[in-house]
């Protein structure tokens, strides 16, 4: 994993003589200790890895994590318990001049840790880690695949099991069996399924609701194979369909279309956002498309960058993002359609596939 080493140090604005990489506990684990180690089992909460300018990395492990971290061709010293940590970074930090740290993923108790042990300046590396990982190598982009392909035939059988009377949450719980059933290793994050009103809601998980015909039923989840995860969102109309609700439909598949074709590289991820976002307010539903486009995912859901007028990104090969207009209408319910796509030398190539004709089920 040397190559990602130097992906990280390439991009660091500061002469620093090592990066630390240090975890807590779930859920404050830092996904660029399996970025730079290429490890897809363990937990490694209370580890930390160190990177050197040079492209050499250690870790320092538990026993309890040895025998995952035995896969990583990474030498690495065993601590027999958690206060060998603190001697350890006493021990490989003392002669340094200047540290980097990446922030954005380290807890207070954490960052005191480092500091105690040192006398080295720490700099905050977190936005030349987020770069390095924003731009994923081929192997990362075929896990990100198969993570996408598992999230796929779920989306696609799942409209089979829904029926009048089903509670959200048991919706939610049969499409984590369906993922696991077909590989993945868990849920990716925590599933959005949504019914009738509660559409309109983004970021609504799930809860008691029953299904009643009629409503638009909202589907977001995404598989997590072997750390790398994908993101999807499919939305369906039990029942019956109302012309408001094929318009809001189509209006959004219209809207991503419309996105799609903007994308390659070079482009500015806000023109894309704004190509969706102007299908959407040319019509009845104005103003009614209010996050961001997308999102950058990997080993995380919300990876660092984004498809959003507020994110300043280009687009380059192996970025990934995720590509989801939506129409929301309060007391009413909303739409969303959602797929992960990699971009390429000349265009972009889907993660994600299932079927997104309107579906009345």
């Amino acid at each position: 994993m040397k190559p990602r080493i130097e992906n990280i140090f390439d991009r660091t604005d500061e002469d620093i003589d090592a990066i630390v990489i240090y975890n807590s506990v779930k859920p404050h684990i830092d996904k660029t200790f399996f970025y730079v180690t290429g490890l897809t089992e363990g937990q490694f909460e209370n580890c930390a890895l160190i990177l050197y300018p040079d492209r050499s990395s250690e870790m320092m492990v538990s026993k309890l994590e040895s025998e995952s971290a035995g896969n990583a061709d990474i030498p690495m010293e065993i601590m027999e318990n958690r206060d060998d940590l603190e001697e350890m970074f006493e021990e490989k930090l003392k002669d340094l001049d200047k540290i980097g740290i990446n922030a954005s993923e380290l807890t207070y108790k954490g960052y005191m840790k480092i500091e105690e042990s040192t006398d080295a300046e720490l700099v905050d590396v977190s936005d030349a880690i987020i770069d390095a990982r924003n731009r994923k190598a081929q192997k990362e982009i075929e896990l990100l695949d198969q993570a996408g392909t598992i999230a796929s035939r779920v989306a696609e059988n799942i409209a089979d099991k829904i029926e009048i009377g089903m509670k959200e949450y048991e919706i939610a719980a049969e499409l984590s069996y369906m993922m696991k059933k077909r590989g993945a290793t868990g849920d990716a994050f925590e599933t959005i399924s949504s019914s009738g009103p509660n559409t309109a809601e983004p970021h609504y998980t799930s809860g008691e609701r029953e299904i009643e015909k009629g409503d638009f039923v909202l589907l977001d989840f995404g598989a997590l194979y072997n750390q790398y995860r994908s993101d999807i969102t499919r939305t369906y109309i039990m029942g019956e369909a109302s012309d408001r609700q094929k318009k809001m439909y189509n209006t959004v598949l219209k809207a991503q279309e419309a996105a799609f074709e903007k994308i390659e590289p070079g482009i500015e991820g806000k023109k894309i956002h704004n190509a969706a976002k102007e299908v959407i307010d040319s019509t009845e539903f104005e103003g009614k498309f209010i996050h961001g486009l997308g999102h950058s995912i990997g080993l995380s859901t919300h990876d660092g960058s984004g498809l959003s007028p507020n994110v300043d990104v280009t687009l380059e090969p192996g970025m990934v993002f995720t590509v989801e207009p939506g129409i929301y209408i309060s007391d009413f319910g909303g739409v969303r359609i959602e797929d992960d796509i990699a971009v390429t030398e000349d265009g972009f190539e889907f993660l994600t596939d299932a079927d997104k004709e309107l579906r009345i089920l």
